[in-house]
């Protein structure tokens, strides 16, 4: 039995669909414990190729069971849409899929309302308009509705009327738009999908408790990354959630006292999507062949990704705040062509170096990176399945990894495919 985290420790898009994927099929249940539908995990299978970005990865193994935990926003929309994605491609999770009743719903308005704030910023944050901001920010307000109140037949329009009621005020006010949201076409609307998604809900801290008691294998399955934390990330262009691995605890309900290990899910070059700073971006023509090369666009989005080198100072504050034991490396493969291989090992703030990673984004703006260079290699590793056959090049740039980010590494993505992983 093991009680496993998987966690994005970058700015997500680290490839950690496709490692859950894989851990998955040991493990008896999986859960996803924060964000909602602005994550994406794409995992690829026999060239067919799967984004999920509610429903947790581990459906794809038809002997693991699946649950979304109290943590997540719950986007009932995207939910049914992948709901029909899979069963489409023969895969029916029905009996094996789970929904905490106590996971708050992403509505109808929450979505609006983040457009039209992101719309009236100066400094955009790079929302992904799925409502998971105002969704969060009514659970924190305590006038959020959960999955449980909408199955409450008597209490659900008390909740929601008074919330449209709130939000066509603020509408008025702000943006001079009345009566935006219909009360009646909500309701029914909820009515309608909370019918059929109902015999989905089930108490996730019992079904976790259960697993642990009968010594069966547990994953709990992050979205998004380290650096888009709300707390530990670099503010304000984060995500409203706790992405890191204490998130686990609150957003599902298991004790800490019962996590084994956590895996940090890291590429072997960097990435961001959207706004902020990004230190060690590459505007040259390395960062378009990593570009190009890595296929860098957002699973959620569509948006090109930002690309740079790896940035050491970000692994081990990932390490650190997350308590990673051992570290997933994905997409090495794509730096395969590079005659020289950059690593950041520090910031130039002013008149010093950095050798931690500051979450302080006017203070990122200004750093710039001190790299170390290593050799690259020019062979094509894709199809490799023992870690010794590596050329000497990419396992000492993996040696190299392990030194600065001071963690071991413990599975080698050398491409997209489930079956192209190397546990080293």
């Amino acid at each position: 039995m093991s009680v496993r985290i998987a966690v994005g420790a970058q700015w997500g898009d680290e490839g950690k669909g496709k490692i859950i994927d894989l851990l998955s099929s040991r493990s008896y249940l999986v859960v996803r414990y924060q964000g909602g539908a602005n994550a994406g995990h794409t995992v690829k299978i026999n060239e067919k190729k799967f984004i999920l970005h509610m429903i947790p990865s581990g459906v794809l193994h038809e002997n693991t069971v699946s649950a979304i935990g109290n943590g997540v926003v719950f986007d009932y929309e995207s939910f049914i849409s992948e709901l029909d994605t899979l069963k489409m491609e023969g895969i029916n999770p029905e009996g094996r899929l789970f929904l905490s009743p106590y996971a708050h719903v992403v509505m109808p308005y929450h979505k609006e309302i983040d457009r039209a704030l992101e719309n009236s910023r100066k400094n955009k944050i790079g929302t992904t308009f799925k409502g998971i901001g105002p969704a969060y920010q009514d659970k924190i307000s305590r006038c959020g509705i959960r999955v449980a109140d909408i199955l409450d037949k008597d209490y659900f329009p008390i909740i929601l009327k008074n919330n449209i009621d709130l939000k066509n005020q603020m509408f008025e006010a702000l943006y001079r738009e009345k009566d935006k949201f219909d009360f009646n076409k909500i309701y029914n609307e909820c009515l309608e999908k909370f019918e059929f998604i109902k015999k989905y809900v089930k108490d996730v801290s019992i079904m976790i408790d259960e697993a642990y008691n009968q010594n069966k294998s547990i994953l709990f399955e992050g979205a998004q990354g380290t650096l888009l934390d709300i707390d530990h990330g670099t503010y304000p262009f984060v995500t409203s959630s706790n992405t890191t691995s204490g998130g686990v605890c609150t957003g599902t309900g298991i004790s800490p006292t019962r996590i084994d290990s956590v895996l940090g899910v890291m590429k072997a070059y960097t990435t961001r999507v959207g706004n902020g700073p990004f230190v060690t971006e590459l505007f040259d023509e390395v960062g378009k062949y990593l570009s190009d090369k890595g296929h860098e666009i957002g699973a959620t989005t569509g948006r090109p990704r930002r690309c740079g080198y790896y940035d050491a100072l970000i692994a081990r504050y990932s390490v650190r705040v997350n308590g990673i034991s051992s570290l997933a490396l994905t997409k090495i493969d794509v730096l395969g062509g590079l005659d020289k291989i950059k690593v950041c090992v520090g910031y130039k703030y002013k008149n010093e170096i950095l050798k931690e990673f500051v979450p302080v984004s006017n203070v990122l703006e200004k750093c710039e990176p001190v790299y170390e260079e290593l050799d690259g290699w020019k062979e094509d590793i894709s199809e490799i399945k023992n870690y010794n056959d590596l050329p000497l090049n990419t396992r000492k740039y993996i040696d190299y990894i392990e030194k600065v980010s001071n963690v071991p590494v413990e599975i080698v993505s050398v491409g997209p495919e489930r079956n192209q992983s190397i546990f080293k």
